[in-house]
């Protein structure tokens, strides 16, 4: 007589990587667009700030329409407000609530949850992108320029917010992150170049003010959509190099608890 050895299925232990990252990533993306804050912050300000600069002459552009030196700006302005603001939000209320702390007891490395919630970024960022894109083609819009160019730039640019974001979120009370990052949005508005032309600012601050990441971000959107300028290696530089540093520096001092 015979005994066969019973088949359990599924068997025990953790999925692959490659399929936790894609679960934490939808669920991510879930509770990002069911967030009525989060969706004003990414959605309807960069929206609302295209229309009316584009349609009222508040600040001089210098030529050409206004809408063609805006919506590179605002489209900047869209990455950095999910990638940075609204993220850095989340996440630290995340920490606060005990939820990565939670997360922290399961397989998933802390690369991946940040992996996980990059993804979650640059799925929420096309919709914003065509939503703009939209409504700028509506305003008389006329782009050029290389799409590669403007490809490399926006996932460059959403990794270095999205570092820096995590950064302050995993290092940083959830208070002290809300008001830092709402505080860090509206200077980096008025400063980087997405409303105000650099030029307007005195020559000393221009210097400073190019190496910041949503300079560099808008600038090059700016010369390549309006200019029709090719690959600007210069601004893809200094995203490459806000990203490492913020990356990196979230993947080694983010704090789970």
């Amino acid at each position: 007589m015979t005994t066969a050895t019973g088949t359990f299925a599924p068997l025990p232990g953790a999925a692959p990587l490659p399929r936790m990252i894609r679960a934490q990533a939808a669920l991510e993306t879930r509770m990002l667009l069911r967030n009525g804050e989060q969706l004003l912050l990414t959605v309807v300000i960069p929206t609302l700030l295209l229309v009316l600069f584009s349609a009222v002459r508040i600040v001089d552009t210098g030529a050409g329409e206004p809408v063609d030196f805006l919506t590179p700006g605002v489209l900047g302005l869209a990455v950095m407000s999910t990638a940075f603001t609204g993220q850095a939000i989340a996440t630290g209320f995340e920490r606060r609530y005990g939820v990565l702390k939670r997360l922290a007891a399961s397989p998933l490395p802390r690369w991946g949850l940040m992996t996980a919630k990059t993804c979650a970024v640059l799925v929420t960022e096309v919709f914003q992108i065509v939503l703009l894109t939209a409504v700028a083609l509506a305003l008389g819009w006329s782009p050029h320029g290389n799409p590669l160019a403007v490809v490399l730039l926006l996932l460059l640019g959403t990794a270095a917010f999205s570092g820096l974001g995590l950064l302050m979120a995993g290092t940083l009370k959830a208070e002290a992150t809300l008001a830092g990052a709402n505080l860090v949005f509206l200077l980096l508005l008025v400063g980087g170049g997405v409303i105000v032309p650099l030029t307007k600012f005195p020559a000393a601050a221009q210097q400073v003010l190019q190496f910041l990441p949503i300079s560099a971000l808008s600038d090059g959107l700016r010369a390549v959509l309006q200019h029709g300028a090719g690959m600007p290696w210069g601004d893809l530089g200094i995203l490459a190099v806000w990203a490492v540093l913020g990356l990196g520096a979230a993947a080694k001092f983010f704090r789970w608890e």
